[in-house]
């Protein structure tokens, strides 16, 4: 790019790329890890010419406070802890960190939290193991919709498509031929929410 140095050009594209491929900026470190440079500080040198001429935008107070003008402002949404795909496990409702996101990941923005997936029960899906779902808050579901569902008699959750059978038997259908669904009565169960993206694990 004109009036650029190559290696302010390498950082601009750098940025550039990880918000095409993953939908939200990257963080200092992994800017640093991905172009080979030996601090922060460096990083944060060649982001404040980048800035300086106008071709980013920063906000110092969050890890992924980086945008391009132009493009989709991101928002913060917090990670609760895990949920199983897998065995019912408990999570946590405090907020172990936030991750950063864009409309063009998830629309609305209202009432959305995010829990990291543990277990391969929803692969067929395409949600493995390592992965973060963002969840809408609601208490009800349609049929066939992928929710998070907290078992009352253990309190524990686990992530699963929603089948209600009757008034008596609700089926908690995993997207995985070897792992057996779960029934459970409906008085026994409540919906914390619905999936309304996937965040891949990056390899």
């Amino acid at each position: 790019m004109a009036g650029l140095s190559e290696r302010q050009t390498e950082v601009y594209g750098f940025i550039e790329g990880f918000i095409n491929q993953r939908g939200y900026p990257p963080t200092h470190e992994e800017i640093r890890q991905g172009l080979g440079m030996s601090t922060k500080s460096l990083v944060n040198y060649h982001l404040k010419n980048l800035e300086r001429k106008g071709l980013i935008e920063r906000e110092r107070d969050i890890s992924r406070g980086i945008n391009i003008p132009g493009r989709l402002r991101s928002f913060k949404v917090p990670l609760l802890g895990h949920i199983a795909a897998g065995e019912p496990i408990s999570f946590s409702q405090e907020a172990e960190e936030e991750i950063e996101l864009t409309p063009d990941i998830v629309r609305e923005q209202e009432g959305l939290y995010a829990l990291r997936v543990k277990g391969d029960s929803m692969m067929d899906a395409l949600i493995n193991d390592g992965d973060v779902v963002v969840m809408r808050h609601q208490k009800a579901a349609e049929t066939g919709e992928m929710v998070a569902v907290r078992l009352r008699e253990t309190n524990e959750t686990t992530l699963k498509k929603f089948y209600p059978e009757g008034k008596r038997r609700v089926r908690l259908q995993p997207a995985n031929p070897t792992v057996e669904p779960i029934y459970v009565h409906p008085a026994k169960m409540e919906i914390q929410g619905k999936v309304m993206a996937v965040i891949r694990q990056m390899s």
